[in-house]
């Protein structure tokens, strides 16, 4: 009762990706198993993220209201994420397809926007509220990335994604996410495998 209560005040009466809470809590966040999906994604580079997401929002915004092949209007979804990796300034901006368009999405006719499918994953969350600038964003993510290193939580660390839930005229109640993805055990198993292997190759070279 209270999971589904939650998934209705984070979606705020819009659609969102379906995902189911991990069995095994995680302290100072939350661990999501999200479901795959197809997303309509653009990617904006050499602008800080502010700006980026901007950008981002608006080619994606006309792409609902009707800038695709069929002229179709579709429905807003939340979150509106943001793939940051730090060191860079390329962003992929990106929103969840509704359900009702999952199957054939509307192609984009802006040549920016593409359509992607995201595989199922678990995701590591950190919730804030207030208004999120990129700073805080970052500063929530690197707590997020010290609470996991503190817990021994295998994640991917050299990208992390925002997620923001509300128009910029909701004054209260804002809920924000930073998200890190969960490295599973068999892609760990799987590095120190190469490593050892390029390790033994190199020792052969020498």
């Amino acid at each position: 009762m209270i999971r589904s209560l939650k998934k209705t005040l984070l979606s705020q009466n819009r659609e969102s990706p379906q995902w189911s809470p991990a069995e095994v809590a995680v302290p100072g966040c939350e661990l999501r198993h999200y479901e795959a999906g197809l997303w309509a994604s653009t990617v904006i580079k050499g602008e800080s993220q502010k700006e980026a997401l901007r950008q981002g929002f608006s080619k994606l915004f006309h792409y609902i209201q009707g800038e695709n092949e069929t002229e179709t209007k579709i429905e807003m979804t939340v979150p509106v994420t943001c793939r940051v990796q730090p060191g860079t300034t390329e962003y992929k901006v990106s929103f969840f397809v509704p359900t009702k368009h999952q199957n054939s999405p509307p192609e984009p006719t802006d040549p920016d926007v593409f359509i992607e499918e995201r595989k199922g994953a678990a995701i590591f969350v950190r919730s804030f509220g207030g208004f999120a600038s990129a700073e805080k964003f970052s500063k929530e993510a690197k707590e997020l990335a010290d609470t996991l290193k503190k817990e021994g939580q295998p994640f991917h660390s050299d990208f992390y994604y925002t997620a923001g839930y509300n128009s910029p005229f909701r004054l209260f109640n804002r809920h924000n996410e930073v998200w890190y993805f969960k490295k599973e055990e068999i892609e760990g198993l799987w590095l120190q495998m190469a490593k050892n292997f390029l390790g033994k190759i190199g020792k052969l070279l020498v």
